[in-house]
């Protein structure tokens, strides 16, 4: 059977799990299914990205459809562009993993991830392409159907699709954020900007050049493998430091494909997405700008958020974790703003997708308008409950829901802590976890609860790693 679907498209150890066969059998797939062409595709910095996108530009014009490159392009880049040409795409990407990993995360023509039902027929025809009669039709074995022509044709009617390349689609998409935000000249402000050696390295200084705004640059030198490691969005440490010695104003750090975004102050202090979706919540309220009056969160967000947001009197729309039930949730109640913890921020003005450096430009935008330090509006912003996040690594993720034994001490847990903390046990969409976290009055408290809770995930189901703070 072919990997499935996550909350996040296919991922998996690229060449182990994600290979060219799947990935050729994936883009035939896609094809039969979801309607519209040319079919833009694009990719992050990892040295894998280009094999698993040549093949599945392969498999989308075998199957009749054209294809357009836009190489090297942050995943609301890519996204941005299908909605802008009307087009559906795929980005081939695992984000803030390793380089280690990739990923295909398929998009519709409105740049946002495919509808539930639409993926499940995906999947349904990618396992046929991948089952062991189409791997031996492929090979010229006798079969009922020829993988290599488009359903309800023979092989000798075949229309192969064209593969060409666009050079100019990570500058428009640049153009694009220009005008997102009100010049920038004036800002007067110097932010550094962590790339994560992903996707962002190239468009998102040149972006700020363009506006003139005072930048320093880190991690903007991929090669293939640097990806993630030790920079950007999932290791704050050399932003952090660069902030502080050079004085600057205010850090931003991307992940690997540049849709979300992690904030430093001038102190070196971390803002994470609650806070940003705070500060920009109050902002909007105040400007007369936030229809609807609520905003979209996930599940995650902290208790501390959810308090600030209701002392002003906004309210809540909670989803699961992950961009696309925020975007779905925003979408459908008709809001302006919606985000994760994690820095996936959406703003409905400029679109449906979680994007690093447009929120970036916001923040700047923000706090120079304000004439405050970051620092001052996040903590007026929010106070933030200890939280504590543990992941363990298990067999079958799954698992859980049946598992009684969890939920009973979990009850235990959430009755002890009243209305002052707040648990959250769930699998992971994108890796075999199961993720613990607890928010309580005190850290201490925090990590005793998660301690426990721990304890009887590894009891009660089969585990094949460690338990990892996080």
């Amino acid at each position: 059977m072919a990997p499935r679907f996550g909350t996040d498209g296919i991922r998996g150890v690229a060449g182990a799990d994600l290979t060219p066969e799947l990935a050729l059998a994936l883009g035939r797939a896609a094809a039969r299914i979801v309607s519209g062409s040319p079919f833009l595709l694009g990719r992050d910095t990892r040295r894998s990205g280009t094999m698993i996108q040549s093949a599945l530009a392969a498999g989308l014009a075998a199957e009749g459809v054209d294809v357009v490159d836009a190489g090297v392009i942050p995943t609301p880049g890519l996204a941005w562009l299908a909605a802008d040409r009307g087009v559906p795409a795929a980005m081939v990407s695992a984000s803030h993993n390793p380089f280690g990993d990739n990923g295909i995360k398929l998009l519709g023509a409105g740049g946002t991830k495919l509808a539930a039902q639409l993926e499940i027929a995906i999947q349904e025809e990618l396992d046929q392409l991948s089952s062991p009669a189409a791997t031996h039709e492929a090979a010229g074995l006798p079969g009922a159907h020829h993988a290599g022509s488009p359903r309800g044709q023979g092989p000798e009617g075949a229309e192969l699709g064209a593969v060409r390349a666009d050079p100019d689609a990570l500058w428009t998409y640049a153009d694009h954020l220009f005008s997102a935000v009100d010049g920038g000249a004036h800002l007067g402000l110097e932010v550094v900007i962590d790339c994560a050696n992903g996707a962002a390295s190239t468009v998102a200084p040149a972006v700020l050049e363009r506006l003139g705004i005072r930048h320093r640059v880190l991690s903007a030198e991929p090669n293939g493998v640097n990806i993630n490691a030790g920079c950007g969005s999932t290791d704050l440490r050399p932003l952090q430091e660069a902030v502080v010695a050079r004085g600057a104003a205010l850090g931003v750090a991307l992940d690997g494909d540049a849709d979300r975004v992690l904030a430093v102050d001038h102190t070196g202090e971390l803002v994470d997405g609650d806070q940003l979706l705070a500060m920009f919540a109050f902002d909007l309220m105040e400007r007369g700008l936030l229809t609807g009056g609520s905003i979209v969160v996930t599940v995650m967000s902290n208790l501390g958020l959810r308090r600030a947001l209701a002392a002003r009197g906004i309210g809540v729309v909670e989803t699961p974790v992950g961009d696309r039930y925020v975007s779905d949730a925003i979408e459908a109640n008709r809001l302006q703003l919606g985000g994760e913890q994690s820095g996936h921020l959406v703003f409905r003005q400029h679109g449906l997708t979680g994007d690093g450096i447009l929120t970036s430009l916001l923040l700047l935008e923000l706090v120079a308008r304000r004439e405050r330090p970051l620092a001052e509006l996040a903590a007026e912003a929010m106070t933030r409950l200890p939280q504590v996040l543990r992941n363990v690594r298990v067999a079958d993720p799954a698992r859980l829901r049946l598992a009684r034994g969890i939920w009973e001490e979990v009850s235990l847990v959430e009755s002890e802590l009243g209305d002052s903390g707040r648990v959250l046990l769930r699998a992971s969409g994108t890796e075999a976890l199961v993720r613990v976290m607890v928010e309580a009055p005190t850290h201490e408290l925090a990590c005793e609860a998660v301690d426990r809770l721990v304890g009887v995930v590894l009891r009660e189901l089969d585990v094949t790693g460690s338990a990892n703070r996080s």
